[in-house]
């Protein structure tokens, strides 16, 4: 039997209805409605559900006749008598519509799982549904009736998978049609939308499908596949044009694209330059269009077109941890100010409100940074800032000014690279050393980071490494130090769509230099705990110490975070994890003394980041040390 749903042009109305189901079938699920501040955060609210015009109830009975988990949920999933079978819809002729959509979305999922034998009968208050009226009308009063009957049928496996045309020569395995293997719809409709998508990274701009047919033979239970295609010229990026750009230069959209440089025609440039703009954070949409035809030279002109968004921003944010209270921050900033989407950015902070009355014990912070995009050409950038601090730690007391200068450049997609220079002075008084100095140091950091996570705000493969080498000069003391980090992330998903990600770090520096510790600036050396390092401790709680327990701070440490993140629903995440570190005075790492936190988490995602929530517990504590930490914070925590 030929299956017309999967040919280029849809003949039948129902299959092309039960085909775009098959996308909606898998993220369908039950939610609940939930509000936050007068907000919709996820679910449909009540009082709207109630405003149906005419409203009509039933009753569901869903007869899915499988033990089949898997194809039991997909069912389940699929059907929207199903999933709103609380709610009433729209009269009679309403409730006629949904049980005729219900119907194909099913069928959709049956061909999901490669059940293209199945079939889906519906009644509604006991009459066929192809035998109801144009207009029904059913009786008042009571719920009205409504049966599925599902019978999944055989599942059916790959037999023949032919390429033809320009799609010719190539492995089934490579496109997921390996003769033998379940023959899912989704795998049929992904392999030719792949094989059009490697014509187009050849640098074929106009390859299409020429013809995608499945014929399923039920004496079998076999789908045989062709699939062919028409690659098209090869061609070059061409002119690039602008549209919308009102205050930003059109000419640096251009160049910042980096689409103007007549390189090969590639989808996926194309969708760099896309994320290379849109991270500007001067567009509030970004489209790229491609001409239909070539021009004369054989090259493709595109279109850029952008909408600006808001150029001035303010914003206040905030963090809470059990063990060093709440932190507060405020920005103001400008996204545009000369023209080509240079960077003005004021912020200021208080943190540890709520562990001390004393304001004189909060550590203050201020800063003003700049930033210019494409200022050596469009892979480097110019950035400036100019920080202050007034910080009171349990270890030290410290005021500080920090002004930096330095040129970042991207070496490939995702490597950069930066180079600055920096001139810090600190006024620092320390307990342990009974101890007050001043130090003026000029600084040359250099900074190396390999980002080839899938997600920067969520990510479920990849990993992201860094290193960075600071050789410093202290002018007062007359002291040569440098200061060496380096860490490295990776994640991996797990389960359908990665629902489980199991993350891990390991990060280490040492400050080689100094005939004395205290020759090392305090807010230079290395002190962990808190909820971005060791969850239990608080905040610089790991340091030596001398012998009376004052934080010494150190010369070297070693740093461990492992965690699993565990889908429960789409958006929510528990999160069991296990921190640990080593910190020493000397500059090679000790490990004779070494501090472990564990507990779990939670994680809501939202379209700016997982908002999450923290609970551990240090299994050795310090004595007279923290006992449990509560850490609240916008984004994963490493």
């Amino acid at each position: 039997m030929p299956l017309p749903f999967l040919s280029p042009a849809y003949r039948k109305a129902g299959l092309a209805l039960a085909l775009s189901g098959l996308f909606l079938c898998g993220s369908l699920s039950p939610a609940m409605a939930f509000k936050l501040f007068g907000i919709q955060l996820w679910g449909k609210d009540e009082e709207e559900a109630a405003k149906v015009i005419d409203p009509v109830e039933y009753s569901l009975t869903l007869n899915d006749n499988t033990d089949d988990t898997e194809l039991k949920e997909a069912i389940e999933n699929a059907s929207r008598l199903k999933q709103d079978e609380d709610q009433p819809v729209s009269g009679d002729l309403g409730l006629a519509l949904r049980a005729r959509d219900d119907r194909d979305r099913l069928l959709a999922a049956l061909y999901e799982k490669a059940r293209y034998g199945g079939t889906v009968d519906v009644t509604v208050n006991g009459q066929p549904l192809d035998s109801l009226p144009p207009d029904p009308d059913f009786p008042d009063g009571a719920p009205v009736p409504v049966v599925v009957t599902v019978n999944p049928g055989p599942v059916f496996t790959f037999g023949t998978v032919t390429f033809e045309k320009d799609a010719g020569g190539r492995d089934p395995k490579d496109y997921d049609l390996e003769p033998g293997e379940r023959a899912d719809s989704t795998l049929i409709i992904k392999a030719g939308e792949k094989v059009v998508e490697d014509l187009k990274e050849g640098g074929r701009p106009f390859a299409k499908l020429s013809a995608r047919t499945a014929v399923a033979d039920h004496k079998t239970n076999r789908v045989d596949v062709t699939i062919a295609a028409d690659s098209g010229p090869v061609a070059p990026f061409g002119t690039v044009a602008i549209k919308g750009a009102r205050t930003v230069n059109p000419d640096f959209v251009r160049e910042y694209s980096r689409l103007d440089q007549r390189q090969r025609y590639s989808p996926e440039e194309m969708r760099k330059a896309q994320e290379r703009l849109r991270k500007l954070g001067v567009f509030s949409s970004i489209t790229i269009r491609e001409a239909e035809t070539l021009d004369r030279d054989g090259s493709l002109p595109l279109t850029i077109e952008v909408s600006e968004g808001k150029h001035r921003y303010f914003g206040v944010g905030a963090d809470f941890s059990s063990t060093d209270g709440f932190g507060l921050q405020g920005y103001w900033g400008h996204r545009n100010l000369f023209g080509e989407a240079e960077s003005l950015r004021i912020e200021g902070s208080v943190s540890r409100l709520g562990e001390t009355l004393d304001a004189t014990a909060l550590d203050y912070s201020a800063g003003i940074l700049f930033t210019k995009p494409g200022a050596f050409g469009p892979t480097t950038a110019f950035n400036a800032s100019i920080r202050a601090a007034m910080l009171d730690p349990d270890a030290y007391k410290a005021q500080t000014i920090t002004g930096l200068v330095s040129v970042s450049k991207e070496l490939t997609a995702i490597d950069t690279l930066s180079v600055g220079a920096e001139l810090g002075w600190m006024n620092i008084e320390e307990d342990a050393y009974d101890d007050k100095r001043r130090y003026l140091v000029p600084a040359l950091p250099i900074d190396f980071v390999r980002d080839a996570r899938d997600n920067t705000l969520n990510p479920t493969e990849g990993y992201r490494a860094t290193a960075s080498i600071k050789p410093s000069y202290d002018i007062y003391g007359s002291t040569v130090f440098s200061s060496f980090e380096g860490s490295i992330s990776g994640y991996y998903g797990i389960g359908p769509d990665d629902r489980t990600v199991l993350a891990a770090r390991l990060s280490a520096g040492v400050v080689a230099g100094g005939s004395e510790l205290t020759d090392i600036p305090a807010t230079r050396r290395f002190y962990l705990g808190g909820g971005g390092t060791v969850r239990g401790f608080a905040y610089q709680e790991i340091s030596p110490r001398n012998a009376d327990d004052d934080l010494l701070g150190g010369r070297s440490y070693v740093n461990i975070n492992a965690e699993a993140r565990v889908g429960i629903t789409d958006t929510i995440s528990i999160v069991p994890f296990v921190d640990a570190a080593a910190v020493s005075t000397k500059t090679a790492p000790d490990f004779s003394d070494v501090k472990i936190g564990a507990g779990i988490g939670v994680r809501y995602n939202t379209s700016f980041g997982p908002i999450r929530v923290d609970f551990a517990v240090p299994l050795n504590p310090y004595d007279g040390g923290t006992r449990y930490g509560i850490y609240a914070g916008i984004g994963q925590s490493f």
